[in-house]
């Protein structure tokens, strides 16, 4: 996607510890002091399920075409959206292959100011038309809803883990094929390549820049 000065295009492997870093940044003392989010992208990328047609990056190019040439004009990254497969366990005994997604992460300066709609919506429509049938994840629905997520309770679809009658607002579901989940009850599957150790990700961490950790206020974890 090339629309005026935004671009959104696969991502290329020299630009991986870009990638990463926009990631911390965006996460950096949001769900948990520090964040964890950068090293899960990093192990993500080798993992099976990953799928690599749907690894995006958003750049903003910031310099008048007309004074540099094209391949100066890539752009600033200031975005990033990936997908995993994964299936749902349906209570009949069948493995029903959907997507997952994330992390996605908006640089912070330009947060709140449309680009991770724009993102959003750009990478569904790509994951729509390489046939995939629906995309199950943990968001917000105050944003997620305003590109066509709501609740997968509404299809019948349960959180893996969760104990029954627990809060599952945060589960999140959008058909890309309608229909594809008609008929479908049954427990969804974070992929394994999700989990990390803690270790781990302190021992990648300290090969970027230090930043200081901050319990604040609506974090998820401690």
């Amino acid at each position: 996607m090339n629309s005026g000065n935004l671009i959104i295009r696969l991502e290329q492997k020299e630009e991986y510890r870009e990638v990463e870093n926009l990631i911390r940044e965006s996460f950096w003392n949001v769900y948990r002091p520090g964040a964890y989010e950068h090293y899960v992208m990093h192990v993500l990328r080798d993992d099976p399920m990953f799928v690599k047609e749907l690894d995006f990056v958003m750049r903003l190019e910031e310099n008048d075409p007309a004074e540099h040439p094209v391949a100066e004009r890539d752009g600033r990254l200031i975005g990033q959206n990936m997908f995993m497969r994964t299936v749902i366990h349906s209570d009949d005994g069948r493995e029903i292959s959907v997507l997952t997604m994330g992390p996605i992460g908006i640089t912070p300066e330009r947060k709140r100011q449309g680009y991770g709609k724009k993102l959003l919506d750009y990478s569904l429509e790509q994951a729509a038309g390489l046939g995939f049938g629906a995309v199950l994840f943990e968001g917000n629905i105050d944003f997620y809803g305003k590109s066509g997520f709501t609740y997968a309770r509404n299809f019948g679809i349960r959180y893996h883990d969760l104990p029954e009658g627990a809060d599952d607002s945060f589960f999140l579901c959008k058909e890309l094929i309608p229909g594809y989940l008609t008929g479908v009850t049954g427990v969804y599957q974070t992929p394994q390549g999700y989990y990390v150790d803690d270790a781990d990700v302190e021992e990648f961490d300290r090969s970027f820049p230090p930043k200081e950790k901050r319990k604040l206020p609506g974090q998820i974890f401690s």
